[in-house]
């Protein structure tokens, strides 16, 4: 029992980490029909900007969350301006995205290497027990990040002008502009958003993968599984999404092997999309042509 309890909390922590890469593709997504595939190396810029915080300077846990999450959420500015703005075919976005990933990798291994570096954690580093399982706080920080950001960004869609402007965007581009929707800034502001995300999961995820160059591929295929499973553009879909490839992954580590986990994880997405293409909380739409 105790072990299997372990397993699951931590393969919703893995999980976690997936769905709020999911929850920064869905937002670009939603605004601007791009699919942002350096979303997951923007997380793992977060992680070396929280070693620099964390472990090099000594800063307080509050300083380093606001340097992460402004210096990620610029990088993400930075990226719009040149990789969407200047691009007009959303797939040739999808290259020059790719090509930003590829350049911020190569950033930062220039600058920190490509051998992992451990980065402490904000909430501590002493193993609890919850149900007879040993689980360590970054684990509930990561399942409860996950839920919030989820939420949050619920909220904001639902409730808020811009969020409501971005669904029109999603369901109608040319009608949202006839009516006043100034789609340019709407898109900046969700690459921005996105950013301060990946910034706060990169602090957040960083003391259990460590700071890591090559982390960032990994995160891109998961975090699209997870998409994917939940529905592309869904919030809610990427975060069950994302759980489910995290425990299946989890799963597959500890019984299998490492290096079956993402290939596993593929092919149960290729099985799920042969039955229900739209993911879970995804509608596929119809037009008359």
């Amino acid at each position: 029992m105790a072990s299997t309890v372990t397993l699951i909390i931590a393969g919703l922590a893995l999980g976690a980490i997936y769905a709020l890469v999911a929850t920064g593709y869905s937002i670009v997504y939603l605004a601007s029909e791009s699919f942002n595939f350096a979303h997951s190396q923007l997380m793992v810029a977060g992680a070396f900007v929280a070693y620099e915080m964390l472990a090099v300077a000594k800063a307080p846990a509050a300083l380093a969350i606001l340097a992460t999450v402004a210096c990620v959420a610029v990088l993400a500015v930075i990226e719009e301006r040149v990789a969407i703005r200047l691009v007009k075919d959303p797939h040739t976005q999808l290259l020059t995205t790719i090509g930003v990933a590829t350049l911020l990798g190569g950033v930062c291994t220039v600058i920190w290497g490509d051998e992992p570096l451990f980065v402490p954690p904000i909430v501590g580093s002493q193993a609890v027990n919850v149900f007879g399982g040993n689980v360590t706080p970054t684990d509930i920080a990561l399942i409860a990040l996950a839920i919030a950001v989820t939420g949050f960004v619920m909220l904001l869609v639902k409730r808020t002008r811009a969020g409501l402007a971005i669904l029109a965007i999603a369901e109608d581009p040319e009608a949202a502009r006839l009516v006043g929707v100034n789609n340019r800034a709407l898109v900046l502001g969700a690459f921005a958003f996105s950013g301060a995300i990946a910034g706060l999961a990169g602090l957040f995820m960083a003391p259990q993968t460590f700071a890591v160059v090559s982390s960032g591929q990994t995160l891109s295929i998961q975090g699209f599984v997870a998409a994917a499973l939940g529905g592309f553009g869904s919030i809610p879909g990427g975060l069950i999404g994302g759980f489910a490839t995290g425990i299946i992954s989890e799963v597959v580590i500890r019984y299998a092997g490492g290096v079956y986990a993402n290939t596993v994880v593929l092919a149960l997405l290729l099985t799920f999309l042969l039955i229900k293409p739209s993911g879970l909380f995804g509608r596929l739409q119809e037009r008359v042509v």
